[in-house]
């Protein structure tokens, strides 16, 4: 190859990767993607919170292996009409035999706005929600009880669905991720920490 050639060839290869670049910068911030089939679909954001702690905070000890291991009081806005129920999975991914999962609740209302704290730890609850079994062997919340050391973070992950799931009781993580491929429209997500 002569010179001009090789110069030339590298000048294509960096004008495609440029546009390759631009095209995956041309997506709006904030965007969440869902495969369905072979295909990614957009969807969309819900703000998760919690009245207890802020985003990136804290989780206060009550909600803790340390306190009352009750369950955070959550809130959800900007639910899609589409949604005919919400998962939430809660884990840990800074445990030392990694990602370490602390609550599995779905089949929620989307039109309830939240969930109240302390929700009960049994696998069918009231208004047809269901809870799996978590990292501990158990069926519904369990908190943060990380080792002594740095803070541990918290993801409180909520997936609105356009179908209700028909999972097995106690199922576990892997399991809803499974049952809710292709079917989730929107996402949304809220972070806590906690040392000890």
């Amino acid at each position: 190859m002569r010179k001009t050639d090789y110069s030339l060839g590298i000048v294509v290869i960096a004008a495609v990767a440029a546009g390759m670049l631009a095209g995956c910068s041309s997506k709006q911030e904030g965007q969440m993607t869902n495969t369905k089939g072979s295909a990614a679909v957009e969807v969309a954001v819900v703000e998760l919170t919690s009245p207890v702690f802020d985003n990136g905070q804290p989780i206060p000890i009550d909600y803790t292996g340390d306190g009352k291991d009750i369950s955070p009081a959550l809130q959800w806005k900007g639910m899609p009409e589409e949604a005919k129920s919400i998962a939430i999975i809660c884990e840990d991914p800074d445990a030392p035999r990694g990602i370490f999962v602390h609550w599995i609740i779905f089949n929620i209302n989307p039109k309830a706005g939240g969930l109240p704290e302390g929700v009960p730890a049994s696998e069918v609850l009231q208004g047809g929600m269901r809870q799996g079994t978590n990292s501990f062997d158990k069926v519904g919340y369990r908190g943060p009880s990380p080792p002594k050391g740095p803070a541990h973070r918290y993801f409180f992950r909520l997936y609105a669905l356009d179908t209700m799931l028909d999972v097995p009781q106690g199922a576990r993580k892997a399991q809803l991720l499974e049952a809710m491929q292709g079917h989730v429209v929107a996402e949304g997500e809220l972070m806590g920490s906690y040392k000890r």
